[in-house]
């Protein structure tokens, strides 16, 4: 039985993807998996929550910029290279696939020196710097955008793919009466706003949705995932009549987005790629250059350009200009349809199983080459 190895996390934006491509190969052919990823974090309980067997190795962060932490997190990175040669060298995958974030690094680097495959994936529009290091140890390259690879040094682009950015199954078998159940909400017409900020959260959204729910719940009901960061919580606003909070919705996250008809979010790759595959309308108020790198300024500005969202950034992200916004989607004719039918455009793409093919592919060919 062939054994493959994931490795990727800090945030579920590196993990859910991840998870997509396994249900997809678990439904192909009978696999042996783990997944190497951070000791701390949230890394382990998303994995292990999903019946795959987790392995926690040392992490840190890689910084452009000068940091005193820097010192500190450069020996947990080494000490993350020694462990995963450990891991890969007991283990001895037929295939690394890399899902991205800082902890995927020494995994690739450790695959590399011990002769195993490397496969990595990009979810945002431009290349991190996790991926541009894997990029070095990878046999495969796969990219959520034709553009992505366009920023893939030409030395490299003849290993690149592009798939889009996998998602999970059980958002395309979604129900909107089964959202609505869980949340409440009768089916009266009156449309449901549902507003994320990611796995943790952002105080940002949180505080502009919170600013203006009450112009917002005499005409829509609101859904609100707040997410698990403390410093992100949005002011006391209690349980009211059409609104619900949760610091995360798990299993029930698909079911909660179809019975959505517009959502405000971060622009995290993970994010944005779900509301597509669900056909969502977005009113997009990404991660500003400065706060990250910029990948979700470009993410957002991709969607955006397709027809699928309206971005608040910089000054016009207020809660005035959410609020009109919002008001706009629903006055103006035919705009809700044409945001969906862009979304939905968009989201058409089957990455998970693309990818899963590639891997099976990459599989069936390496056992040609040893018999």
């Amino acid at each position: 039985m062939n054994t493959i190895a994931f490795a990727g996390g800090g945030t579920g934006g590196h993990i859910f993807p991840g998870l997509a491509v396994i249900d997809e190969l678990r439904q192909r052919r009978d696999c042996s998996l783990f997944w190497i990823g951070s000791s701390r974090g949230v890394d382990r309980s998303l994995v292990e929550s999903a019946g795959i067997e987790f392995i926690g190795i040392p992490s840190g962060k890689l910084r452009r910029y000068f940091s005193l932490q820097n010192a500190v997190d450069f020996f947990r990175i080494v000490g993350g290279f020694f462990v995963s040669l450990a891991i890969l060298a007991r283990r001895r995958p037929a295939l690394l696939f890399s899902k991205g974030g800082f902890v995927s690094v020494p995994p690739c680097v450790a695959a590399r020196l011990l002769g195993i495959p490397v496969m990595t994936h990009e979810c945002d529009f431009s290349p991190g710097l996790a991926t541009r290091i894997n990029s070095l140890f990878a046999d495969d390259i796969l990219v959520s955008y034709e553009e992505t690879g366009e920023r893939i040094p030409a030395r490299l682009r003849s290993k690149v793919t592009v798939t889009g950015n996998p998602v999970r199954g059980s958002f395309l078998a979604a129900s909107a009466s089964r959202g609505r159940a869980f949340l409440g909400f009768p089916e009266d017409g009156r449309p449901v706003l549902f507003a994320q900020g990611g796995s943790l959260g952002a105080k940002q959204v949180n505080d502009l949705v919170s600013g203006v729910l009450d112009e917002l719940l005499p005409s829509f009901r609101v859904v609100h995932q707040t997410g698990l960061s403390q410093e992100a919580m949005p002011p006391s606003v209690g349980m009211r009549d059409g609104y619900r909070a949760f610091p995360f919705i798990r299993s029930e996250m698909p079911d909660v987005l179809a019975c959505a008809d517009l959502v405000v979010s971060r622009a995290g790759a993970n994010s944005v790629w779900e509301c597509a595959t669900a056909g969502k309308p977005m009113v997009l108020v990404p991660l500003e250059k400065g706060a990250s790198r910029g990948d979700q300024v470009e993410n957002a500005g991709y969607f955006e350009s397709r027809g699928a969202a309206i971005v608040l950034t910089g000054e016009r992200a207020t809660g005035a200009n959410l609020l009109e916004t919002v008001r706009r989607v629903f006055s103006e004719p035919g705009l809700l349809k044409r945001m969906s039918e862009s979304s939905a455009h968009l989201g058409s793409v089957r990455a998970a199983a693309a990818i899963a093919e590639l891997i099976l592919s990459r599989l069936d060919s390496l056992q040609r080459r040893d018999a």
